[in-house]
């Protein structure tokens, strides 16, 4: 079977797993629209540039991913966040948790660096770096070339076809990430005070891995 005819099936199954695509418009939520009494990635990446004025953008970034990983290991996080509570399918809240600090940590550094999060090359591509994925693997198991270097201008040249293949396996992937691998976790965090330490590292240096993954995914524009 070609590349292709795989690809089209892939899409086709994404499409009809209802839990593939209920982590997929989550991702999309959570940046764009935001949850609960946490506001989304725009509104948030403002209000850090805001208040560190004396910083770079690059360093506000860095702060941002920060930020992110002290989130990720306290416990309790989501606790509260209404915005679940109108969604087709309900989430643990230490997977809520680290799905919405995790998406929402990328949309941030991609719009910090200049990119549309609204746009469907870009949504995808946070998709995938809130797995902790990168684009240029991506885009290798896809079968596309590009150069030595990712830019701005490469993302915006990938065709809608290749960025609707990538989907298609990213939609999985982050299932596998937040939910299948998620109930050992879910798992531990019920053995007292060991899963909690076992828990809050393993959230913690995912987001660390995402963090880097979307510094990789969104190179910097001419601030």
């Amino acid at each position: 079977m070609d590349v292709n005819e795989t690809t089209e099936g892939e899409i086709v199954e994404s499409g009809s797993n209802p839990m593939v695509r209920f982590f997929q418009d989550l991702v999309a939520k959570v940046t764009q629209d935001g949850v609960g009494p946490l506001d989304g990635s725009i509104a948030y990446a403002e209000e850090r540039l805001s208040k560190s004025r004396e910083l770079s953008r690059e360093q506000v970034i860095d702060r941002l991913i920060r930020e992110a990983v002290q989130a990720s290991s306290a416990n309790g996080f989501i606790t509260g966040l209404g915005g679940f509570m109108t969604m087709p399918i309900t989430l643990p809240a230490n997977v809520a948790g680290a799905l919405v600090i995790n998406a929402r940590l990328v949309g941030a550094i991609a719009h910090v660096r200049g990119y549309n999060i609204a746009d469907p090359h870009v949504q995808t591509i946070i998709t995938l770096a809130t797995v902790g994925g990168t684009l240029a693997s991506a885009l290798h198991g896809a079968g596309v070339k590009i150069g030595a270097k990712l830019t701005a201008q490469v993302i915006a040249a990938i065709p809608i076809a290749v960025i609707r293949r990538i989907n298609a396996r990213v939609g999985f992937m982050l299932l596998a990430k937040y939910g299948t691998q998620r109930s050992v976790i879910t798992l531990a965090k019920g053995i007292p005070i060991a899963g909690g330490i076992v828990g809050a590292g393993v959230d913690a240096g995912l987001t660390a891995l995402v963090g880097r993954a979307a510094k990789a995914n969104f190179p910097a524009h001419a601030y």
